[in-house]
This record gives C-alpha cells, structure tokens and sequence, in this order.
C-alpha cells in the first residue's frame, strides 16, 4: 500500500482515526494494539487519547498475537466482551456496531457477526466467556478456530451496510474504498 494502513486517508480522517470515532459513542473501554511502524502511528494520534495503545512487539506472528495482547488487557477489565475492529477493514459506522451490541446483549452469544447479503464482515465481537479460547488459539489459526468451536452459537446481524466487507489490502481495493466514500460523503457528512 506504500504507508501503514492505519495512516491512510479516509475523508478528513485516517482510517484509524475513524474507527476509534465510530467507537467512541458505543464502547466505553476501547484498546488499540500497534505492531508495525507503532511509533509513526502513535505520534499521529491524540496527545491525550481516551483509549488505551498497547503494543504488540511480536505482530509478524500475526492479527491473533495483536488481539491476545489486547484481550490480555481486557481480561483485567469489567468488560462483557470484545468488538474486533480490524484497521484494514475501515468502513465501518455506528449503527453496525449498535446492532452488532444489541445482538450480543439480547442473546449472550459467544460470537456475534455482521452479515451484508448474506455474506460474513466485520468487525467480529468474542464474548469474554471465549477469550480464554481465543488466547491459546494457534496462532496459524488466527480466531477463526474459536469460530469453528461455536459454529452453532454463532449469532449473525445481517445489516445494511455494505462497508463491512470491504477488505482493503491492495490498492485497487483502497481507490475503490476513496470511490464509494466520496459518493457517501457528498453531503458533506461522514458516514458514522
């Protein structure tokens, strides 16, 4: 992609900064785990953030040794669960996550996925009763073996917004990403 993804242009934002933006209203204890160019990122954020950085020095072993430093975290917290946000997957907004929530605290579910179409996205939340799972899960596997464990637990939210599939890992993916963002942001108004 040329520069980290957390630092690219989404908007007025970078797609970091608009993640932690969608989440600043819905979750109240929200981590951000840097791996790869972690100084860079971290100069880039607010000086007096109201998340927590942690930082992964073992990210090449990959996304699941970035969420068990999170969950490591987490497990000290009072918190129910954890809303996997994944920063290559920015097009996320408010009210994916509020269904995704309302989902979780109506059925319990130990995993609770967004659905467009019928097609899995993100961002994923693990209920705190799997993240013993998730942090003795073989790191090759990544979550999705703690997925598999509970494919019949596994709640869906089909919702309407199309952004939670977007995957954007190549650059293609990231003009088309710019594409639909201008046409959603024409009013003037980000899509939170």
């Amino acid at each position: 992609m040329g520069s980290d993804k957390a630092l690219l242009p989404l908007g007025r934002e970078t797609f970091l900064e608009h993640l932690l933006e969608v989440l600043r209203r819905e979750v109240p204890v929200r981590v951000v785990v840097l791996g790869h160019h972690a100084a860079e990122i971290q100069a880039r954020l607010s000086p007096a953030p109201d998340f927590t950085i942690l930082n992964n020095p073992q990210y090449p072993l990959g996304q699941l040794s970035s969420l068990q430093v999170a969950l490591r975290h987490l497990e000290k917290q009072p918190v129910e669960g954890a809303l996997v946000c994944l920063v290559d997957h920015p097009a996320i907004n408010r009210s994916v996550v509020r269904m995704i929530l309302e989902k979780f605290r109506s059925t319990g579910a130990p995993v609770v996925i967004p659905t467009h179409r019928g097609r899995r996205g993100h961002p994923v939340l693990f209920a705190r009763s799997v993240f013993g799972e998730l942090l003795e899960a073989p790191l090759e596997e990544g979550a999705r073996r703690v997925v598999r464990n509970h494919t019949g637990e596994i709640e869906l939210v089909e919702v309407g917004w199309e952004g939670i599939l977007w995957d954007i890992d190549q650059p293609a993916d990231y003009h088309r990403l710019l594409e639909e963002w201008k046409r959603l942001t024409a009013g003037g108004e980000t899509p939170y």
